[in-house]
């Protein structure tokens, strides 16, 4: 009897054990599975303006057209921006030419025409002074008046300051410009310079480009229009990458996060399954929306959640119904928020 009773205490205490075990590995089987939420497929915009105003030339592309990165969309009439262009550069070298002027300095036949100046400004003030000595003579012995002698002392005065005058112009001429002078000039030249950039870039801007690769949704302008950067001239949907809108029960929300590896599936495309990642996951709760099938109550609060998924052959469209599917194994927050190749 004690012997069989201890048998049946072996026998439970396996079972017990037993039981725990599976527990344990069917609870780790579903903390395995992927969260699995819903939601439609979703597209950015981009409305594609001039940066300028001016009237529209000519449209390249239709309505529906495939654009890729790069290519041209549309062209502006851009004779007046390629007059500004010619300005400006007109400006650029009439300054290069100024500064250059300054850098040189005076040229030797300057400083000899100077240094002759000195020389018959110094030969006028010796004569001036000997007729003024000389009138100074005559004055005393009463040859002469006094304003003869005032206008001699007078000539001397004048030829005097003419040759103070033509000597400080020498010195300037052998010192050349002052370094105030050519840093000016070069601030100007630089000014100039940034004019003409800024010139290029609004005749380089009457080229309107893609800016993604996409597909043209709206037309908006024709040719002829008026373009301004308030006024779009083509709305792009940019598809890839697409996002899927998607909303996950506040009972699930801690098993999801912003860069978790995620996949999308849609049951239109059988055996297709597309990488993405979670790319936002909203901090505000809101009430189930009715386009949104799960099978929690319609009354529970759930958290909008948008999952990127590269797009390149363009098989996930506008509106789209999915379905998203979030491994829940090691979570590398970040590793899968990256753009597709362009």
């Amino acid at each position: 009897m004690k012997r069989m009773t201890m048998v049946a205490i072996a026998v439970g205490v396996t079972a017990v054990l037993g039981l725990g075990v599976f527990l344990l590995i069917g609870r780790g089987r579903v903390g395995a599975r992927p969260l699995r939420i819903y939601g439609n497929i979703d597209i950015r915009e981009v409305h594609l303006a001039f940066n300028d105003t001016g009237r529209i030339e000519r449209l390249d592309v239709q309505e529906g057209a495939t654009v890729h990165r790069g290519v041209l969309v549309a062209q502006m009439e851009a004779a007046r921006f390629a007059d500004a262009v010619e300005h400006a550069a007109g400006q650029v070298r009439e300054q290069a030419q100024v500064l250059a002027r300054l850098i040189a300095g005076s040229r030797p036949q300057e400083i000899i025409a100077a240094a002759a100046h000195v020389a018959g400004a110094r030969a006028d003030w010796h004569n001036a002074m000997l007729n003024y000595q000389r009138m100074a003579t005559l004055y005393r012995e009463h040859y002469v008046s006094r304003e003869a002698m005032d206008n001699a002392r007078r000539t001397m005065d004048a030829t005097a300051a003419t040759l103070k005058a033509d000597r400080e112009t020498w010195i300037l001429a052998v010192k050349g410009p002052r370094k105030e002078d050519i840093a000016a000039a070069r601030a100007a030249l630089e000014a100039d310079r940034g004019a003409l950039a800024l010139a290029r870039r609004a005749l380089a801007d009457t080229r309107l480009h893609a800016p993604a690769n996409g597909i043209i949704e709206d037309r908006i302008l024709e040719a002829g229009d008026m373009a301004s950067p308030a006024t779009p001239v083509f709305t792009i949907a940019l598809t890839n990458p697409v996002w899927a809108r998607a909303y996950v029960p506040e009972t699930d929300l801690a098993r999801i996060e912003p860069g978790m590896r995620a996949y999308i599936e849609n049951k239109d495309l059988p055996g297709r399954r597309f990488a993405g990642w979670v790319g936002y996951v909203s901090p505000v709760a809101e009430f189930t929306p009715k386009t949104v099938e799960t099978t929690e109550l319609r009354t529970e609060l759930v958290y909008s959640v948008r999952v990127y998924a590269c797009n390149p052959t363009g098989a996930l469209r506008l509106g789209m119904p999915v379905t998203v599917l979030i491994p829940q194994g090691k979570r590398r927050t970040g590793a899968y928020a990256r753009p597709c190749g362009r």
